[in-house]
């Protein structure tokens, strides 16, 4: 699906050190003006930590910011992936929850490193290096692991040792999809459903799922990001298409921790555009 550009269009999907990414915000301005793009969102889970410098360094380097976050929430029994641009960084509701969340993503990781621990010799301050300040979570014991030597990549520790169905798994606590829509509205921003073919997934988002959530006012649907099943698209094109939905293009970018590649599939301006008119305060 085709919003790539050889020069110019946006990345709309970024992650720094501030969660589960490997380079700090402004590294990621540097590279995105290195190769030509015209702006780029960073899209943390769960934090807006990075904005600030993201921002001064997009400023510095000639590309345009889009501020954003990633929330984890569930519908149903679904794990599903929001992102969410736009929002106002003071608004007290959302953040509230996502104080939850990462509080709720802390504990859980320090017991998941507790139980990993009786059979790898890694350390909690291994898991949470530098950066204090992050939302950690299972990327960041697969870096560990890394380190350690047990294993050759994340995504090795991740098939290996950190599944669901793994001993050492604990689920974490998720905002509902539909509150969380309702809040990132309420905080100014505009919702779009991240990677909702993903093959990491049992299943695709359904079409009628899709319908559900633009009824509780989501504004636009990842269809275009290196994860997501060709074969599990139409279905979500169609609707999106039917609903109106904006439809972007992101790389889901972590630096090292991801094969993912900064601009590999870029939105273009308009969709751009057209994000920040649904946005209620201008950013």
């Amino acid at each position: 699906m085709a919003e790539t550009e050889a020069r110019g269009g946006f990345d709309l999907h970024t992650h720094s050190v501030h969660s589960d990414g490997t380079t700090r915000p402004a590294e990621i301005a540097a590279e995105a003006a290195s190769i030509g793009l015209a702006g780029f969102a960073l899209t943390d889970h769960d934090t807006v930590g990075g904005w600030d410098e993201a921002r001064d360094a997009a400023r510095s380097t000639g590309v345009d910011f889009l501020p954003g976050i990633e929330i984890t929430t569930k519908h149903g029994r679904s794990s599903r992936h929001l992102l969410g641009y736009g929002i106002d960084a003071g608004a007290g509701e959302l953040f509230e929850a996502l104080a939850e969340v990462r509080s709720s993503r802390l504990t859980r990781a320090r017991e998941m490193v507790r139980r990993i621990t009786v059979d790898y010799a890694i350390t909690w301050d291994a898991v949470v290096g530098a950066e204090d300040a992050r939302t950690v979570g299972r990327p960041h014991i697969a870096d560990a692991l890394v380190e350690a030597g047990y294993f050759e990549d994340r995504s090795t520790a991740f098939r290996e040792v950190l599944h669901p169905r793994s001993p050492y798994y604990i689920g974490t606590y998720a905002i509902d999809t539909v509150e969380a829509i309702r809040m990132v509205r309420g905080a100014g921003g505009i919702s779009v459903l991240a990677h909702p073919a993903a093959v990491r997934q049992q299943a695709a988002v359904t079409a009628r799922e899709l319908r559900d959530l633009t009824a509780a006012g989501l504004g636009g649907v990842e269809l275009d990001h290196p994860e997501n099943r060709d074969e599990w698209l139409p279905p979500l094109e169609r609707a999106a298409a039917e609903l109106g939905l904006a439809v972007t293009s992101a790389s889901d970018y972590h630096g090292a921790g991801k094969p993912n590649r900064l601009g590999e599939r870029r939105s273009s301006a308009e969709t751009v555009a057209r994000i920040r008119e649904l946005v209620v305060t201008p950013n």
